[in-house]
């Protein structure tokens, strides 16, 4: 192993930069692959099995998985569900020296990145992940817009989100006054204090969010 060794895992935690983990039993190979991501400049954790990855403490920042499929114990593509069942979202690059088309298949259904054959060029690999280290920093900004978005939907009072339902669902402000027992001056001041909480810019979009949380609109 290599920045994964005990005396290197703060160092490794301590950073912000993208993280790229190697999980393979041919150590040749794993010290080859790891020689050249570092090359380019990113930070690599290797390991020789399942076992001593889920034994690492992985860091909060975006990272992907390069994982041999053919490993003693734990296969690639059992671990890539064990990873699913446990909701981990971390992008997976296969490789494999025994690939087959339903090997290929399965693992690409089930949201890996990519599937390389060994021996592959390594453009191949650095393309590959590229594109799985793209793919977690565009999951984690959306995790973390869906997060914010929910804790100012949460800052509503419970009229705000009565009447930012009822509007979601295409009533008008008259209407909502109506079914409610308020004055339509006072709905149409909640509504836009549900907006400005809520950043929405326009109605449109304040729909959208109503869809995305899921709140029920009738």
């Amino acid at each position: 192993m290599n920045d994964d060794h005990p005396l290197n895992q703060r160092a490794v935690a301590a950073s912000n930069d993208p993280l790229v983990f190697i999980i393979d039993d041919d150590t040749a190979l794993l010290e080859a692959l790891g020689s050249l991501l570092r090359s380019i400049g990113l930070r690599v954790a290797t390991f020789a099995s399942v076992t001593q990855f889920t034994q690492y403490p992985r860091p909060d920042v975006p990272s992907c998985l390069i994982l041999d499929v053919r490993l003693q114990g734990t296969s690639g593509l059992d671990f890539q569900n064990e990873l699913a069942r446990a909701q981990v979202e971390l992008p997976i690059v296969f490789m494999t020296g025994h690939g087959d088309i339903a090997m290929t298949v399965r693992a690409m259904k089930a949201g890996a990145v990519d599937f390389l054959a060994k021996p592959f060029r390594e453009q191949d690999l650095l393309d590959a992940v590229t594109s799985a280290l793209d793919k977690d920093r565009q999951g984690r900004e959306a995790h973390k817009a869906n997060r914010q978005m929910r804790e100012r939907y949460a800052s509503l009072t419970p009229r705000e989100q009565e009447i930012m339902a009822l509007a979601a669902s295409g009533l008008m402000n008259k209407q909502i006054a109506g079914k409610i027992g308020l004055s339509e001056i006072t709905v149409k001041i909640h509504r836009g204090h549900a907006m400005k909480k809520m950043n929405a810019r326009s109605f449109a979009e304040l729909v959208r969010m109503a869809q995305t949380l899921e709140i029920k609109t009738s």
